[in-house]
């Protein structure tokens, strides 16, 4: 990497309007770890144009066997008055380099390094002792967004980093094991144990390439991207990966505090089975939607759900008035809870 890699914001590939920056994070037994810190950069009248989350900077974190390539929802954002950035995680999207396995980790509160690496170049460093620890020095409140597996890691870190975030937006959340609280309790102790031993052994795939097949323009669904970025059925998973997760969700179920108001975005209903059903393209086939919607419950004091008929896993990757739907859900809310400017 050089060393205008590592200071300035370059063209992105999604192109016009999106902008790049690597952020080094030092090494590992895997060599240079790097996240990569995406900007948008709208035309000039829609900076100054006001709405319901004017004055606000946006982190957008994705997935598991995800990148960010969604224009649409960081031009939402932007049409809302606020300054969008998203994170791809160390290892994903833009951060993967060649010989690194990708997505591992072992405990998800690793990431607060990428987190804070990106709330620094964003502007949102170390707390101010005059300004409230939610915005930056600029004044400039943090909503934190984040998408299933995402989502989990930005409850946990805001639960950690306390009044940081003026407000969360939970997109499909994986707050909890598709096999419910018995399922972890009784699934934790045996992953934990191969976690110890073979921490890099590959799980059996359960991902039957559905999903994929509900988003890939190239199928049934609207989005282009790169397929290395986000394979057909997703990443191979390890145990010691496993049980990271494994040790949010019992963290969460335990309950947490985020010390700011949540929106969580939901399917109306969930299809998770081993054979193709024409249902899939309008619900949720990752995650059981019920029990997610009762976690989000032990987030904090203040909390909404909004469930979407018709949504995909990721809510704004479903059909078009699905998605204006999930948007008209964020803006009401908004109008509600947004943290203004100081």
């Amino acid at each position: 990497m050089s060393e205008n890699d590592r200071t300035e914001w370059r063209p992105d590939v999604l192109g016009e309007h999106f902008e790049q920056l690597t952020l080094p994070l030092g090494r590992d037994s895997e060599g240079e770890v790097v996240a990569t810190l995406v900007r948008h950069r709208p035309p000039w009248r829609l900076r100054m144009k006001p709405g319901p989350a004017s004055g606000a900077d946006v982190l957008y974190v994705h997935g598991w066997s995800d990148y960010f390539f969604n224009p649409e929802l960081a031009e939402y954002w932007s049409n809302a008055g606020a300054r969008f950035f998203a994170l791809d995680l160390r290892k994903y999207g833009r951060s993967l380099r060649p010989g690194q396995t990708p997505g591992f980790i072992t405990d998800l509160a690793e990431y607060d390094a990428d987190i804070g690496a990106a709330l620094d170049a964003m502007g949102h460093g170390a707390p101010d002792a005059v300004l409230p620890a939610s915005t930056a020095s600029t004044g400039r409140p943090l909503i934190l967004l984040g998408h299933s597996t995402g989502g989990l890691t930005l409850s946990l870190w805001a639960a950690r980093h306390r009044g940081r975030a003026a407000a969360l937006v939970l997109n499909s959340p994986w707050l909890e094991f598709q096999a419910s609280r018995v399922g972890r309790e009784a699934l934790a102790p045996v992953i934990g144990w191969g976690a110890k031993v073979t921490p890099l052994a590959p799980l059996p795939n359960v991902d039957l390439g559905f999903y994929t097949r509900t988003v890939a323009k190239e199928q049934d669904g609207e989005w282009e991207y790169n397929h290395e970025w986000r394979p057909a059925r997703g990443f191979t998973t390890h145990p010691a990966w496993l049980t990271a997760v494994l040790a949010g969700h019992a963290t969460v179920a335990a309950r947490i505090d985020v010390g700011a108001p949540v929106l969580t975005l939901l399917s109306k209903r969930s299809t998770l089975q081993a054979r193709w059903d024409p249902a899939m393209a309008s619900s949720d086939i990752v995650l059981v939607v019920d029990e997610v919607a009762e976690r989000t419950l032990r987030l904090g004091q203040t909390g909404a759900v909004t469930r979407i008929d018709g949504a995909l896993h990721d809510v704004f990757l479903s059909r078009k008035p699905v998605r204006a739907a999930a948007y008209a859900a964020i803006t009401q809310w908004l109008c509600g809870y947004a943290p203004h400017r100081r």
